[in-house]
This record gives structure tokens, C-alpha cells and sequence, in this order.
């Protein structure tokens, strides 16, 4: 038998899926948004863009952002019981309405 892989994306088969309507590329604005200090996010993330993605395990939860980290963003996250630190770029954020 072989072994399997242990890489980032593993067991991610249909979570890193795109939706047909969303195949190809993303839209560059995506990019260039701009977060500021306390400001709520939700990590979506983006399949697509793979520099900067953050671990499959913070996908779908909402944090606070605390700085940033060259062009990266740095996230506050409640994981169970625990705060954790995700450094995400910015493709894969979205801002809390």
C-alpha cells in the first residue's frame, strides 16, 4: 500500500470545491481590501488562490483582525475554547455585514 499524502489540503476534496458559477479566475479587487484593526471577518476560503490560504480548519468561522503581516491580514480566531492567530491574505476574507 501507499501512504497517504499529509499536506494542507488534505480531506478537502468537496470543501475547496468552486461552485460552477465561480470557476476561473477571481476578481482582483478581491486582492486589494483593506482591513483595519477590530474589524470582524469571516474566512471564506478561496480555492483558487492558494498564497496565503489558511488552514482548512478555520474555514467557514468569523474572527477579529488584530494587524497585519506584510500583505497578509492577522485573524483572532475562537477554535473551541482557544483564541488562535490565522494569517490569511486578503482573497480569502470577507467582511461581516
Amino acid at each position: 500500500m501507499v501512504q497517504a499524502s499529509r499536506g494542507t489540503r488534505k480531506k478537502t476534496r468537496y470543501m475547496m470545491r468552486k461552485s460552477p458559477r465561480d470557476r476561473g479566475m477571481s476578481p482582483i479587487t478581491r486582492e486589494f481590501q483593506d482591513f483595519a484593526a477590530g474589524e470582524k471577518v469571516n474566512i471564506v476560503i478561496d480555492p483558487g488562490v492558494h498564497k496565503g490560504m489558511p488552514f482548512s480548519r478555520f474555514q467557514g468561522l468569523t474572527g477579529t483582525v488584530t494587524g497585519r503581516q506584510g500583505k497578509a491580514v492577522v485573524v483572532d480566531v475562537k477554535a473551541g475554547n482557544k483564541m488562535k492567530t490565522v494569517v490569511a491574505r486578503p482573497e480569502h476574507l470577507t467582511k461581516v455585514k
